[in-house]
């Protein structure tokens, strides 16, 4: 049985009187790929901010390798080992390719490592190689989203999160930007992916949530849920 790297305890998000997230568990194992899809406004978003301490007033408990990390700083949970790349990418527009991904080393100070890891990401992107003096808000938006996900690499994360990474993207850049996921997988990382794009994420995850307005309504291994008749007529649009 693999090891639970992050586990939540009955999580729930408010913003007001909205219960965004009502009280769900969810384990992500080492060296897996853990996807989390559902319609918008389903809570997958604030299940990921919640876990990088950006949303304050949350209830339950979050576990990172068995400790609460539920009330910490962003940047301490950074430091432990978690990294995400946002929904919208939001990458520095007037820095450029090689500033922002020393952004994302930005708590480090193995200089070794950073170098290791910088030579890594653009190995996996060798178009950012090409950019590396370009500023980020001149990229297109498959090379800032490529962009984001090297930055959020580049702070050496155990746990990567990964939020719509295909949102907007050319069915092209889709395929490349998953191909990389199950890259950085096969490297060791633990990835946990939110993303509508459910036949792509269920195609690569090992394990899958369903989210609905703010509970988990299935999950299980990734190919079962794409092979299940209720996610398949729900998020991937075949009539059953």
């Amino acid at each position: 049985m693999s090891e639970v790297l992050l586990k939540l305890e009955k999580l729930n998000v408010y913003y007001g009187a909205i219960h965004a997230v009502k009280g769900i568990n969810i384990n992500v194992f080492k060296g897996e790929i853990t996807t989390l899809i559902g319609a918008n406004g389903a809570g997958k978003t604030s299940t990921l901010n919640s876990i990088m301490g950006l949303l304050k007033g949350i209830k339950g408990k979050i576990f990172y390798k068995s400790r609460d990390i539920s009330h910490l700083r962003t940047d301490a949970i950074v430091k432990l080992g978690i990294s995400l790349s946002p929904e919208g990418r939001r990458i520095f527009p007037n820095l450029t390719v090689d500033e922002n991904l020393r952004m994302g080393a930005y708590f480090r100070k193995d200089i070794n490592g950073i170098k290791s890891d910088r030579k890594w990401v653009l190995e996996l992107f060798p178009v950012l190689k090409e950019r590396l003096k370009q500023m980020g808000g001149t990229l297109s938006g498959g090379e800032q989203q490529m962009l984001a996900i090297g930055r959020a690499l580049m702070a050496n994360p155990d746990i990567l999160m990964l939020d719509e990474p295909s949102l907007g993207l050319a069915p092209l850049i889709v395929k490349e930007v998953f191909d990389v996921i199950k890259k950085v997988k096969s490297e060791g990382k633990t990835v946990l992916l939110v993303e509508q794009n459910a036949a792509a994420a269920l195609s690569i995850a090992d394990h899958g949530y369903v989210l609905e307005t703010g509970n988990i309504v299935l999950e299980g291994k990734g190919k079962e849920l794409l092979a299940n008749d209720e996610v398949r007529q729900a998020y991937l649009g075949i009539t059953v």
